[in-house]
């Protein structure tokens, strides 16, 4: 039982040291978000005075704010102190699986505020969400806990919610106030909640820790994120590395309402950074530290057996071109045409650099003479501004020397191993002298590096971890200018005497950042060189600041990158690096050929700053491919390239037979979408809370300078046969797709067969992720079809097309329209594509293993892109789009956050019933306001990378795609939404209901949830507190509420009987004496008588 109060007051964003303890530490919490940034460390610098100081315009470091505090009673008289590194986040709740956590509420805020909880089970009354559910009387009072009252919720800690097999002991979730819930949180009302194995008390749930620890411990650190787009972390723990769901690395990504337990073992004594790696945050102080102490006796460290290998590397000034070829490799015109999508970067003018800039790079030498380069062979002619690879084995010894041939100061800094104090290159903020953090110009210094077994990759990672290293003295401005390099630690015996991996053909290194050059060291000497008149420049000029911001792989540029050539067959390692700030979402996406990710077959992945990770590629079609950012602003900024598969004698296997030939008749044809035609939700929910801003009406409303809701789009749609006049008829439980075209689902080893008519008025196509696209690697464009016209399509569904060997039965990815990439897609042309093991699906190409499943697409629809805006502008506004000069909130009005294309609960049909097994496909598109995480109310999931992995909200981002497992076993209608603040406020919310068995059910295959099921195939138990509850006239009902619900309605149906009775024989009495006092008065005729 815990008894909590609400409290308004004053908090310092600091991160504080506690003093040092003799008790010994196993846990951490620590909470991402731009509320909690501000180290002391930066008290003096400039950026700390803009955040922390007082002034005219500045309200500093001191906020009046709202907490949860924790107390012994329900006097509220005695507070529970809580460690001080929690900051403002409230008290820590610890559970097993099979507890009860029952939370009393006292609010002595000044506005209502609630309690609602990730990770466990509770009915409608304690859910502490408010949003239009359709309930009201109790199970409405946990969402809106006024000033001065009490609440109390229950939350049954149910099996079902207990960590996966491959899940550390204990998972890491949250608990937060719901009424606005980004206001809420951003207040403060937000606190950690950890679900446990059972017996682990003796483990976890003792005092719990400040940030010093012991070498040789092992210590979970519980990680969350909250916030909005901004809040993309990438969390870096200098000096030690651990395991994050079976992966080994030293960096995690944290995003709103993503809660993560890594594991451990520290061994490298020292005072050691804990920071944010996205530049704007570690720029604006995001970071603490933890001290590791020599405080336990006989601690061993291993001699490193393997070998001393030795590397040369210079930091060197040079002149690079972002686009050396001098021209778009996908366009054909020059990188300086007029009108084009590079003119803004390749161009130089009065006030433009152009495509050449001063950096520096890191080069590698023969020796420590630093007099010869060391020759790059042809594989290594794509690295571009990469420095040289530097790969160990485990028991291997790194001995770095760094010759600063540049003009700066700069360092080299891994991520991946193990260095002591004497070669640590981060910055100096532990009173240690290093000299190998600040190397001056003309200095040379040599770093140790070693890579114990405990730093190996683990049995799920792949033989090699790829790590990158980089120079530290600015980070920011280092890392811009050019100095990063790609770093592997490889498993015992998985290196060949030259370096070259066994078991893999090619090797490729690729670098997504979007460089931007107004942060190097040499932006002021490349205005002077390259501009024509650098005294004019205005370097906070947006168009400037906007055409430095270089969006590259390996410093290239829309084609420009050399030497991505593998021939058929061969075994292709790629290592994929993450740099940059929080617009640094990637969506790395491989045409024509599917990679192997932690035993999962995906085309595309996810990539963060200083994030890292291994993928592997067997190509099985020769051509000539594209590898880009399937962010769309990244990819219409350059960030594509081109990859080359050869036949070199393999035969094409598009000569192998596939088996069933699966025909669908879809046309591109344009309606007019209204993404809220019910604007009730919105209105309700922001009534409610008692607020009067409302902060979807710019969305909403229909005036004179915004188009309101509805607009003109192109949508997929299916017919009966290739006459298209019939338009197929869609099946209830498709409702929910909505804007979508429709489900197409295959199996391995079939062929899609798409007769496509474009009924639009201008050319559209249609192609699809993860399959053989018998067009795609000729050199040529898919096939465009002009309006009016019919075309055929054929996709084949290889084995690589479908689920891999750690995927669930059924894998999704998308179908869309590439005449214009970005614009088809904003206009409305998408749809979900699923491939399946074979024999997965029926007769009726249905799924027959699971009962329902769903596909949801989250994207922010930017009108604004929209082939149709000019068309409108003049239906919605009657204005001429040539004469209309758009303002800022008429674009973002523009920007509908939907689900499927709809916005504040205006998506239907999410219906199923209780205690079946569902699946749902989430389907990831968009630019860089595209960071979603999906959040399902009262129910937790399984997804799957190599293992199964329990949350209740998924990351989603551009350009990737994901089955998420999920037994339904909780009655009654569920909020559905995605995490991030402002999409919450735009609208990107939406309910799904589970019916009770009682009920009228949906149709259903019944089928039993398949092995690795999210939860058992049993009917949840009604002797735990919480227990489930009958709906009546809105209301829940226990067991015994229903039974006297019966007897009530039983008794007045009885009454209503007798009284009709009673009614029917007077009326009848009534007629006959009325016809009786006719007859008496010759009323009726008596001619015929």
């Amino acid at each position: 039982m815990v008894c909590m109060e609400l409290l308004l007051s004053t908090a310092s964003p600091r991160l504080k040291s506690s003093p040092s303890s003799s008790r010994r530490r196993c846990s951490r919490i620590l909470h991402s978000s731009l509320l909690l940034s501000a180290s002391r460390l930066f008290t003096l610098s400039r950026l700390a005075t803009l955040f922390l100081k007082r002034g005219p315009n500045r309200i500093g470091g001191i906020y009046k704010k709202a907490v949860y505090r924790h107390y012994t009673d329900e006097t509220y008289s005695t507070e529970i102190p809580k460690p001080p590194w929690l900051g403002f986040l409230g008290p820590i709740l610890r559970a097993e699986v099979g507890d009860v956590i029952v939370i009393h509420l006292k609010n002595f805020a000044s506005r209502p505020y609630s309690l609602h909880p990730h990770g466990v089970f509770y009915n409608k009354d304690s859910e502490g969400a408010l949003y239009p559910d359709g309930t009201y009387g109790r199970n409405k009072d946990d969402d809106n806990v006024p000033p001065g009252k009490n609440y109390t919720y229950v939350w049954p800690v149910r099996e079902e919610y207990a960590p996966a097999p491959a899940d550390a002991n204990c998972l890491t979730w949250v608990y937060h106030s719901h009424i606005d819930a980004p206001k809420d949180i951003c207040s403060g009302l937000i606190g950690p909640l950890l679900v446990c194995k059972e017996a682990l008390n003796g483990y976890l749930f003792g005092n719990f820790p400040e940030p010093d620890m012991c070498a040789g411990e092992s210590v979970s650190w519980h990680l969350f994120g909250m916030g909005n787009e901004i809040d993309i972390h990438s969390i870096y723990f200098y000096g030690n590395t651990f395991i994050s769901r079976g992966h080994r690395t030293d960096v995690v990504n944290l995003f709103p309402a993503t809660f993560l337990t890594t594991e451990m073992i520290v061994e490298n004594p020292g005072k050691w950074m804990i920071t944010c790696q996205v530049s704007d945050h570690f720029q604006a102080g995001m970071l603490g530290q933890y001290n590791v102490g020599n405080c336990k006796s006989g601690i061993f460290h291993p001699k490193m057996k393997g070998q001393q290998k030795r590397y040369f590397i210079a930091a060197e000034k040079i002149l690079w071109d972002y686009g050396p070829q001098g021209y778009n490799k996908f366009s054909g015109l020059p990188l300086n045409a007029s009108g084009s999508d590079s003119e803004l970067y390749f161009t130089q003018g009065d006030n433009r650099i152009g495509g050449k800039y001063w950096k520096a790079q890191y080069i590698e030498y023969v020796d420590a003479t630093f007099t010869r380069r060391k020759r790059l062979s042809e594989a290594e002619a794509h690295l571009g501004i990469l420095g040289p690879i530097i790969k160990a084995e485990v028991g291997d010894t790194l001995l770095v020397t760094f010759a600063n041939k540049a003009d700066k100061v700069y360092s080299i800094l891994p991520h991946g191993v193990i260095y002591d104090k004497a070669s640590d290159a981060a910055p100096n903020v532990d009173g240690f002298l290093k000299p190998g953090a600040h190397v001056k110009p003309g200095e040379t210094f040599t770093y140790r590096w070693t890579v114990p077994e405990s730093l190996s990759p683990t049995a799920d990672d792949p033989p090699c971890l790829t790590y990158l290293y980089f120079s530290a003295v600015e980070p920011i401005k280092d890392t811009s200018s050019g100095l990063v390099g790609p770093l592997l630690v490889c498993k015992k015996g998985i290196l060949n005497a030259d370096g070259t991996q066994k078991g893999i053909d090619k090797e490729f290194y690729l670098l997504f950042t979007v460089f931007d050059e107004n942060l190097s060291r040499y932006l002021d000497e490349n205005i002077q060189k390259f501009t024509w008149r650098p005294f004019s420049v205005d370097k906070e000029d947006k168009e400037f600041v906007k055409s430095n911001r270089m969006h590259a792989i390996n410093g290239y540029m829309y084609g420009n990158q050399p030497g991505l050539t593998m021939c058929k067959k061969d075994r292709v390692s790629w290592h994929m690096i993450g740099m940059g700030t929080d617009t640094d979402m990637h969506g790395v996406y491989f045409q024509g050929n599917t990679i192997h990710l932690r035993g999962t077959h995906r085309d595309s992945l996810a990539l963060f700053p200083h994030v890292s990770t291994t993928a592997f590629m067997q190509p099985d079609h020769a051509g000539i491919f594209r590898v880009f950012c399937s962010t769309l602003y990244h990819f219409q900024r350059g960030m594509n390239q081109i990859y080359e598969v050869s036949s070199c004698g393999n035969k094409d296997p598009s000569e192998q037979p596939y088996g069933m030939i699966r025909t669908f008749y879809i046309a591109a044809e344009e309606v007019e979408w209204d993404y809220a035609p019910n604007k009730n939700w919105e209105f309700e929910k922001q009534h409610s809370d008692g607020g009067w801003e409302r902060h979807g009406h710019i969305f909403m409303n229909h005036t004179e300078n915004w188009i309101g809701s509805q607009y003109k789009k192109v949508v997929y749609r299916e017919y009966t046969n290739g006459e298209f006049v019939e338009l197929k008829a869609q099946p209830p439980q498709e409702e929910h797709l909505a804007l979508l075209g429709p489900m197409i689902h295959a199996e391995v080893g079939d062929s899609i067969l798409i007769i496509f008519m474009n009924k639009a008025d201008r050319p559209y196509s249609i192609s699809a992720h993860g399959v053989e696209d018998m067009e795609s690697g000729k050199g040529l464009p898919v096939p465009v079809t002009k309006p009016g016209e019919i075309k055929t399509y054929r996709w084949n569904v290889p084995k690589r097309s479908g689920p891999g060997p750690s995927d669930p039965n059924c894998i999704p990815w998308v179908y869309y329209s590439t005449v214009n990439f970005v614009k088809d897609t904003y206009s409305g042309l998408m749809g979900p594509l699923i491939t399946c093991r074979e024999g997965v699906l029926n007769e009726k190409g249905r799924r027959s293993d699971i009962d329902s499943e769903f596909v949801l697409l989250f994207l922010v629809f930017n009108e604004n892109e929209s082939w149709y805006l000019d068309d409108n502008i003049k239906k919605y506004l009657n204005k001429d789009p040539r004469d209309f000069k758009p303002s800022d909130d008429f674009e973002e009005s523009n920007k509908m956050h939907a689900i499927n294309g709809k916005i504040f609960g205006n998506l239907h049909g999410l219906i199923m019933n209780e205690n079946t097994m569902t699946n749902w496909y989430l389907l990831g598109i968009g630019s860089e306001v595209d960071i979603h995480t999906i959040h399902y109310h009262a129910e937790s999931f399984l997804f799957k990378i190599d293992k199964s992995y329990r949350e209740d909200v998924y990351d989603l981002f551009p350009g990737t795609f994901q089955t998420i497992e999920l037994f339904v076993d909780h009655p009654g209608t569920w909020l559905l939404h995605c995490h991030v603040s402002d999409h919450i406020h735009a609208g990107m919310e939406t309910t799904y209901t589970v019916l009770r068995n009682i009920d009228n059910r949906i149709p259903s295959s019944t089928k039993p949830p398949s092995r690795g099921a999210s939860h058992p195939a049993t009917a949840p138990s009604n002797e735990e507190p919480g227990k489930e509850q009958l709906y009546f006239f809105g209301k829940n009902l226990g067991p015994r509420g229903a039974k006297a619900a019966l007897v009530i309605l039983f008794i007045i149906g009885l009454l209503l009987l007798v009284v009709t009775v009673i009614l029917s024989l007077t009326l009848c009495s009534a007629r006959k004496r009325v016809a009786y006092q006719e007859v008496q008065s010759c009323a009726l005729p008596t001619d015929a008588l």
